[in-house]
């Protein structure tokens, strides 16, 4: 993380005193030590150490303290809330939601958890075990989302301590010898040492710095000392403590949307409406202080389902050019409003945003029994398979009204056209020459012991297979409103025609199976906090890295030829430009007090 070593900043701004005290204390060779050995004897280039020191003791005699109780806990503190553990920890906790994308969630997809059962009955207790069907709701997840919240805080309050406390001190002394310091520039001039420093206070300030004046009189043979101390650059730790705040504020407002938000799908046939309630959701995955009245109460019918396909003969032919679901959305007590779903262009209803992940033909089928009673009618979706030309498939069930419970499995082709191995495809998007295949199966659905089944998919296991290869009937064969017999005598089955009536006949069969819309509503009140979040965390990391931490400092020292003006910086770690702004500082000042040097000496 930028900026860790900003803990402390007045450590820079010491090392010229320091060295200072380091220079005035005495060295003597010839001196005793602390048990009173003399040492005037010793090797020259042996350093002189007390007899205390480590280096010193026997190896045998060292023994280190016993940190207790609570030092371990001291130290195991100091280790969670270093910059580094927040650092594994972030990592760790982006590794650790991988399992999340690889096995289905039951808070997402509990069909999907038990299918996975199904497949893998030997796997899934192991799995189970270590709850990678729950992963986000797991003990593990959450210890990590824990330990990096913890780290995260104890990291940023001292550090938010002490540089408020720094931003309320006085920038440090002059250091007595700024021609130690690597970026040093002096000259001699013929000026007022007063004004002169004056001058220079008023041009750091201008600058943004911080400044502070330090003079010394002449005392016997020391000349006096005129000075100027002046730092800026404290915004880089300010965006260093915001950048890390802010991730704390995605955490909490991540952990704290995550109970609240739900996210739904459901797929809506041309015709038909949808509620704003759990119920009427296919697949919904909601947090886990989402009521049952928590959803906002509306209603939303799917009016039409508008595409326009590239034109046969065309390059790009059977290509969808647009989709727009055109719906009514209507709420309690209020006048219906009209709206439009298109994709990366999602519906606003209230808090709620509704997104369209997908859409395809639902054939209307009516089926009677041998009576001619309607045992069913319904538009079954067609989920495509993936191809430009929407070639279908779907799954109609019947649980009663017949003799035997039947399952059917078919393909819908919008534009079928017969390969030369006899098998169809569907060779144009648009409803131009539409057919439905389908074969037909008879016995246990599976449904009646309450064990949940996808409705787009039919478990053939124990069932007979009564159309279609492998039978002496052919697989059963229709166009928009054709009629044919089922096996055994059972009754019939007819493709619906949906064309309006009193519709152009020039548009043909465009219109003759309706269309449906898979759509995703989500509500997440955390998204803005998480944005506004995110932003700060970018802001306070740009100025983290590019705002530069300097002390700059100007001295003007009297003395016989005149006055000695010295001119300094020091920065808080690499900052390639200070030499460049020790210069124009100078460079500036100088001018301001009309003296040219020739040439700068350093």
């Amino acid at each position: 993380m930028p900026g860790e070593n900003d803990a402390n900043p007045d450590a820079a701004g010491e090392q010229a005193p320091e060295a200072e005290a380091s220079d005035a204390a005495p060295r003597s060779r010839g001196a005793r030590t602390a048990s009173g050995a003399d040492t005037t004897g010793a090797d020259a280039s042996d350093p002189q150490r007390p007899s205390d020191h480590f280096d010193s003791a026997p190896a045998s005699g060292v023994v280190s303290p016993k940190l207790g109780v609570v030092g371990w806990l001291r130290w195991a503190w100091r280790q969670l809330t270093s910059m580094r553990t927040a650092l594994v920890l972030l990592l760790l906790l982006a590794v650790a939601a991988v399992p999340g994308s690889l096995f289905p969630q039951r808070s997402a997809d509990p069909n999907g958890v038990t299918q996975y059962q199904a497949d893998h009955p030997d796997l899934f207790p192991l799995l189970e075990s270590v709850q990678m069907f729950d992963v986000y709701h797991s003990a593990w997840f959450s210890a990590i989302y824990i330990l990096l919240f913890i780290s995260l805080v104890g990291c940023i309050l001292p550090r938010t301590k002490h540089h408020l406390k720094a931003l309320r001190s006085r920038p440090p002394r002059t250091p007595v010898r700024l021609g130690r310091l690597a970026d040093h520039r002096a000259t001699t001039a013929h000026v007022d040492a007063d004004e002169a420093i004056a001058a220079a206070t008023k041009q750091l300030k201008a600058s943004g710095y911080r400044v502070e004046r330090y003079d010394t009189d002449a005392v016997g043979s020391r000349p006096a000392v005129k000075s100027v101390s002046a730092e800026r650059g404290y915004l880089r730790e300010t965006g260093n403590l915001v950048f890390h705040a802010a991730l704390v504020g995605v955490l909490i407002a991540v952990g704290i949307g995550g109970t609240l938000k739900y996210t739904g799908q459901r797929v809506v046939i041309e015709g038909t409406t949808f509620v704003n309630t759990l119920l009427d959701y296919s697949s919904m995955n909601r947090g886990q202080f989402v009521s049952e009245d928590a959803l906002e109460p509306y209603a939303m019918t799917l009016d039409s389902f508008d595409v326009t396909y590239q034109p046969p003969g065309s390059n790009a032919m059977s290509q969808a050019g647009d989709f727009a679901a055109n719906v009514t959305i209507t709420h309690p007590g209020e006048e219906p409003e009209p709206g439009v779903v298109k994709v990366n262009e999602p519906l606003q209803v209230g808090h709620d945003s509704i997104y369209l992940l997908g859409n395809g033909y639902a054939p209307t089928v009516t089926i009677r029994d041998a009576d001619g009673e309607v045992v069913y009618e319904d538009s079954v979706a067609f989920l495509p398979s993936g191809d430009a030309q929407m070639t279908s498939q779907g799954v109609i069930k019947v649980a009663d009204g017949l003799p035997e419970q039947l399952g059917l499995v078919g393909f819908f082709y919008p534009t079928v056209a017969e390969l030369t191995t006899g098998a169809y495809a569907s060779q144009y998007g648009d409803l131009l020459n539409p057919l439905l295949t389908l074969d037909v199966y008879a016995g246990d659905l599976g449904i009646d012991d309450g064990t949940p089944r996808n409705v787009y998919a039919l478990d053939t296991d124990g069932m007979d297979k009564l159309t279609g290869r492998d039978t002496d009937r052919e697989s059963i064969e229709l166009a928009p409103g054709d009629t044919a017999d089922l096996p055994n005598g059972m009754g019939t089955i007819t493709f619906e025609d949906e064309t309006p009536e009193g519709a152009d006949d020039s548009i043909g069969m465009t219109e003759s199976v309706k269309r449906f819309a898979s759509l995703q509503v989500h509500h997440d009140a955390s998204a803005p906090w998480v944005l506004l979040f995110a932003v700060l965390a970018v802001l306070g990391l740009l100025t983290a890295l590019f705002v530069p931490r300097r002390r700059m400092w100007v001295k003007a020292t009297e003395g016989a030829d005149g006055v000695e003006l010295e001119y300094a910086g020091l920065a808080r770690g690499e900052d390639p430009t200070l030499r460049a702004a020790v210069d124009q500082l100078a460079d500036k000042h100088l001018a301001s007090l009309g003296v040219e040097e020739h040439p700068p000496t350093r």
